[in-house]
């Protein structure tokens, strides 16, 4: 298979294990790859349960439920991506947005399968000042923000050293899912609000997706432009 196929196959495989596992599959799930990263942009997701609770603002037990089900899919979804991309999986990513039903699973690729080509007319380096200025606003400079383009309109900035002391504090203290859950609706509430990325981009940005590995102390905002 050359890389469209695999990502065809790979986008229709993730399909059916996010329907096994939900009783309900997305609408549409796409996969697109650049440099050592590949995005499933995953749309119409909601399974009936969580519409449910949904409905009556339980967002937080949506959130955790839907945690702990992502985690157990994607330990499945590593070894398929592996064989079928013909290299390791470092790490995944993802984050959901209830409102506009639409979510991304991202995979950090030990070895990139398409070459990364940037569009000149955006300022990469403006983008890239934009997330440390949010950043700073949340908890701190980043010590190292580098940005991707993966598609026309699909871009992700990685930051390195993010976390704060009273942030290390809590993971050690076994609140890591408090934290993420706290630091995800913060983050995204500032980087819509404050961010000036629609004048970055030249386009409107309908999605802003994060997520973080405490651990290596990194995370990834993907940004899906309309």
């Amino acid at each position: 298979m050359n890389v469209q196929e695999k990502l065809k196959y790979i986008s229709s495989y993730t399909s059916k294990v996010l329907r096994n596992k939900f009783g309900r599959g997305p609408e549409s799930c796409f996969a697109a790859t650049a440099d050592h990263f590949l995005v499933l942009q995953i749309r119409g997701f909601v399974s009936p349960m969580e519409e449910v609770l949904l409905q009556e603002n339980q967002h937080v037990q949506v959130d955790h439920a839907r945690d702990v089900v992502i985690k157990s899919i994607l330990a499945e979804l590593k070894g398929v991506f592996q064989v079928t991309l013909e290299t390791e999986v470092r790490n995944f990513f993802d984050d959901w947005n209830f409102q506009n039903n639409t979510g991304i699973i991202i995979a950090e690729l030990d070895d990139s399968l398409i070459p990364m080509e940037k569009n000149q007319t955006i300022n990469f380096s403006l983008l890239e000042a934009e997330v440390a200025r949010i950043s700073y606003l949340v908890e701190k400079t980043p010590q190292e923000t580098y940005s991707f383009q993966i598609s026309s309109k699909i871009f992700i900035v990685k930051r390195e050293g993010i976390l704060v002391p009273i942030e290390k504090a809590l993971i050690e203290a076994g609140f890591e899912k408090e934290l993420h859950f706290t630091k995800d609706d913060l983050e995204k509430s500032y980087l819509h609000r404050y961010g000036k990325f629609d004048q970055i981009f030249e386009q409107a940005v309908t999605d802003i997706f994060v997520d973080w590995d405490f651990k290596l102390d990194n995370s990834l905002i993907c940004f899906i432009l309309k």
